[in-house]
């Protein structure tokens, strides 16, 4: 699995608006500059993250974005699965059901399942709030 710019950028700006998050609507300008990412590309980062709910957005003067919820109630994969639309490893895992012909004989799909499943624990396990956090105050492992 490789995770896309997109899905870095998406969790670059998700927690900036963590960090800031003060109730009041945060530029685009201003996180672009923070991040040191074109204004233009984050537009359609935060115009998905708006429309899965993930953030808000306001137009005009006093616009920009903020969290609909607090930082700890996102996770990484909720953010991921809205830019990637899947984090599973490979394709056959990527719907539910499993519509592969061959998923009954495959003597790899057992080992693929397993990883699958490790991905999404882990990263369901890390919300916004643990990114904020000192690098210390987290532990990663499995």
């Amino acid at each position: 699995m490789m995770i896309s710019t997109k899905g870095r950028y998406a969790l670059r700006m998700m927690i900036d608006l963590a960090e800031h998050n003060n109730g009041e609507y945060i530029p685009l300008k201003d996180m672009a500059e923070r991040q040191e990412i074109s204004k233009k590309y984050l537009e359609s980062i935060m115009t998905m993250m708006s429309k899965s709910g993930l953030v808000s957005g306001l137009h005009g003067k006093g616009g920009g974005y903020r969290l609909t919820r607090s930082p700890a109630e996102y996770t990484v994969a909720d953010i991921l699965r809205v830019t990637e639309k899947t984090l599973a490893p490979v394709e056959c895992l990527s719907c539910s059901p499993n519509t592969c012909s061959r998923a009954v004989s495959c003597k790899t799909l057992p080992m693929w399942e397993k990883l699958n499943t490790l991905i999404e624990d882990f990263f369901s396990g890390i919300t916004l709030e643990d990114l904020i956090l000192e690098e210390s105050a987290y532990d990663y492992s499995i």
